[in-house]
């Protein structure tokens, strides 16, 4: 996965799903639009204002709440392509690389509108606002893989393809 670049939307901690995508929006008609009810209840108008590659930046447990793929989705959706928190709830981490959506535990100082890079190769998160660098982990091989190809979502439907 090649560097990602975007700007930052700052959040706390114990960020939930249902703050992400209200429960209520939750129903099948509206799989496609998910993005347009991002944080609609705690950042009303968020999703009007995201752009397709910017960053949440976050602090401790990210995702936590209900289970659902449902909040990964809105936020790739409204074009949020990378979340960096403290940690993650563990769902929360495995619907994202489920779905695409690229999580990064790591501790970032950022503010709101900062710009960032993300070296998800060399694990590194480069703050171009502030001159700043934080280092994670880098991801498995096989999450890699995962990530490069959109997902476990998209691989899959990727290899249905190869088969037949």
């Amino acid at each position: 996965m090649k560097a990602l670049r975007g700007r930052v939307w700052k959040f706390g901690d114990h960020v939930d799903t249902d703050q992400i995508i209200p429960a209520e929006r939750l129903t099948s008609d509206n799989n496609e639009r998910l993005g347009s009810y991002l944080f609609e209840k705690v950042r009303p108008g968020m999703s009007t204002s995201v752009k397709k590659g910017d960053i949440i930046v976050a602090g401790r447990n990210f995702g936590c709440g209900s289970s659902r793929e449902h909040a990964p989705r809105a936020l790739l959706q409204a074009g949020i392509v990378a979340v960096v928190a403290e940690s993650f709830a563990r769902i929360f981490y495995r619907n994202a690389i489920n779905v695409g959506l690229l999580p990064v535990e790591c501790k970032v100082q950022a503010d709101e509108g900062d710009m960032l890079t993300i070296d998800v190769e060399k694990g590194k998160i480069i703050n171009e606002t502030k001159g700043t660098e934080s280092t994670f982990a880098p991801f498995p091989p096989f999450v890699q893989e995962l990530m490069d190809k959109g997902g476990l979502i998209a691989k899959i439907k990727e290899e249905k393809r190869c088969i037949k």
